[in-house]
């Protein structure tokens, strides 16, 4: 499986590379592993839904 870094994450998603931290810490990302102080995410994986606005809140 290919991996892609948390700022190569955060340039794809058009996020800061703060906030994909973020979603990584807290299980946002189906895959993610922690290598030492950095991430790996799976590189075929969908930006998260942002939890912190109402309109992108499951129901």
């Amino acid at each position: 499986m290919e991996y892609m870094s948390a700022p190569q994450a955060a340039e794809k998603w058009g996020i800061s590379e703060r906030r994909v931290q973020k979603l990584c810490e807290n299980n946002r990302i189906p895959g993610v592993t922690k290598l030492g102080y950095m991430w790996l995410i799976p590189k075929n994986t969908k930006k998260p839904a942002d939890g912190r606005r109402k309109e992108n809140k499951l129901r």
